[in-house]
């Protein structure tokens, strides 16, 4: 499949990159060759190959749930760059 230079200007535009004319015919066959090696896989035989669902066949390892008491503000806030009696201190984020 062949990737123009305005394919690669919309894409970098979607993906909120800056990419200048002389980066962009370089990425248009790179990304041209990537996608015809990715062509190529159709082609394979796969006959008798068993499906492999990958990570949905391990199972989760979980623990159980043990209560405990909480070592207080004076050990959690030891580290706090900032706090105000038993709170941290962030930066505002939102405005």
């Amino acid at each position: 499949m062949k990737i123009s230079t305005d394919e690669v200007a919309k894409i970098a535009h979607l993906a909120r990159l800056e990419v200048d004319t002389s980066q962009k015919e370089k990425m248009a066959e790179q990304l041209s060759n990537i996608l015809g090696y990715i062509d190529k896989l159709k082609d394979a035989d796969v006959e008798g190959v068993k499906l492999a669902s990958g990570a949905a066949s391990m199972n989760n390892v979980l623990r159980e749930d043990k209560v405990k008491v909480s070592p207080g503000p004076s050990v959690t806030l030891a580290n706090a760059p900032q706090r105000d009696e038993d709170f941290y201190i962030v930066p505002m984020v939102v405005k």
